[in-house]
């Protein structure tokens, strides 16, 4: 069976589970413990030969010989039984027929013999399949795919170098960065560069049990680690103390939402979120703005010389108190060198509006690291919505050249007197030092849709926006009555 035909098969059984309620999350989480099941029994037969660790009776001969409610009680119990990728497991396929038809369509093949690229297609499909069922929250954890590579484009991971995210949802940063090594550099690596590559360079963190569940799964089945593997994913939460290590790269794009927070039960009874601190030595400032403390804690992640990229909303950019000391420290400590500007419409999660911060960590020393920074407005006048104009690679192509990635020194901007509509312009230190609260929230295109009527996006583009934009103001709007209310209280 080919890629095509296999994954239409798990498609359209897909679509007959949601007939009776089962979403698209719950069938990934039932085909992740099925296919790793059926993969770790075929790793166990010749000419493999691997002990995957699953108790004797709780394999997946086990779940093949039964049916009907047996099947049903055994799977069960099973899933209670397992550890690791299965941690607070679940069954989500109450009609028994129809999880042995799923047991079946996957006993049907032999995944361990099935290229990578094709387990791994199925399953990503899956995923962005599952970020689109917006009832269900999962597009917070997934970026779109098309922005992660043209990061790693520009970032250009090496052999050899490890690979962070402390945030890792379903991986899709880790993916990328495989294949940008393997693509170009896999046939001049030598072996011990690809078994690093497999088995030791990338690291992360991810703290939803069933988020990180479908990470290790996807990096498992695009040849990332084996079956019995220990995993690189912690499941701990990374902002709570510094990271076990330094990395080269640190790939990112941290959960929305400005406040970090925990939930706990009041004198009342009620349960009540209430704002939680990060009180970490090693911070510049202590907030609870949770994206202010992603991006303290990327660089404390990095080596010396390490890079990040990092996907940040735009309050990061212009907030002040612990904003502004942010943004001081980090033009200061390290060499924040770009920043992309990201249009509304390309986010699951609505009313986000983004950037990619890069720059590089450097040695202790008086002097300011950053000279210039460079900013791609790729917002104004960009008009992308989910399904009609998703954002595709090719839209970032021309930010990715003037990027200049390995040879940053040969820079040239677009913008100038002479041509207004410029998107690529470079802003001194200087120049941002003197601006309120140093703030990076630059931007200098005219909108057109403003003053030209004529220039306005579609109509359902422009409702789109709208929503966009809405939804932007009431997340601000809940921001400042959390704060009003933490502070009455």
């Amino acid at each position: 069976m080919n890629a095509q035909t296999l994954a239409n098969k798990v498609w359209n059984f897909c679509h007959t589970l949601r007939d009776d309620g089962v979403s698209y999350g719950d069938y990934l989480e039932q085909l992740t413990y099925l296919i790793f099941l059926k993969m770790a029994h075929e790793y166990s037969q010749p000419p493999y030969r691997r002990e995957a660790g699953i108790p004797a009776g709780y394999d997946w001969p086990s779940l093949v010989k039964r049916k009907g409610a047996e099947l049903e009680a055994h799977y069960i119990d099973l899933l209670r039984t397992l550890g690791q990728i299965f941690t607070k497991a679940q069954n989500k396929i109450q009609d028994p027929a129809k999880l042995a038809r799923v047991i079946n369509m996957i006993e049907a093949e032999k995944w361990a013999m099935l290229d990578a690229d094709v387990k791994g297609d199925i399953y990503e499909s899956l995923l962005e399949k599952n970020a689109e069922d917006t009832k269900s929250g999962a597009g917070q954890y997934f970026t779109p795919r098309a922005l992660i590579k043209a990061m790693v484009a520009c970032v250009q991971p090496q052999p050899g170098k490890t690979i962070a995210d402390p945030s890792a949802g379903t991986g899709g940063f880790f993916l990328a960065a495989y294949d940008w090594i393997t693509e170009h550099h896999g046939a001049r690596m030598s072996r011990e560069q690809k078994q690093f590559l497999k088995h030791d360079a990338f690291h992360g963190n991810e703290i939803v049990a069933n988020t990180r569940r479908l990470c290790l799964m996807n990096l498992f089945l695009h040849n990332i680690g084996e079956i019995d593997d220990q995993p690189n994913i912690a499941s701990t939460d990374a902002l709570i103390g510094p990271a076990p290590a330094r990395y080269d790269y640190v790939l990112a794009n941290p959960p929305f939402g400005r406040k970090s927070s925990m939930t706990v039960t009041n004198e009342e009874g009620e349960q009540e979120k209430e704002d939680f601190v990060y009180n970490r030595q090693d911070f510049w400032a202590t907030t609870s703005n949770k994206q202010l403390n992603f991006v303290q804690h990327i660089r404390t992640m990095l080596k010396e010389n390490g890079q990040a990229a990092v996907v940040v909303p735009d309050n990061v950019l212009f907030e002040g108190g612990a904003g502004e000391t942010v943004r001081r420290k980090l033009l200061t400590t390290t060499e924040l060198h770009t920043i992309l500007r990201l249009p509304t419409g390309i986010f699951y999660a609505n009313g986000v509006k983004a950037n990619v911060l890069f720059f590089d960590n450097k040695p202790g020393r008086a002097a300011p690291w950053t000279k210039d920074i460079w900013i791609y407005d790729y917002r104004t006048n960009v008009h992308h919505t989910l399904k009609k104009k998703p954002l595709r690679l090719e839209h970032l192509r021309e930010f990715i050249g003037c990027y200049q990635p390995g040879q940053r020194d040969q820079r040239r901007e677009t913008w100038s007197e002479s041509n207004l509509e410029g998107r690529w312009r470079r802003y001194s230190l200087d120049e941002v030092l003197k601006r309120d609260k140093v703030s990076l929230d630059i931007f200098w295109l005219k909108d057109k849709s403003l003053g030209d009527l004529d220039n306005l996006p579609e109509p359902d583009v422009l409702i789109e926006e709208i929503i966009e934009n809405l939804e932007a103001g009431l997340e601000a709007f809940r921001g400042v009555a959390a704060s009003l209310e933490s502070a009455r209280s």
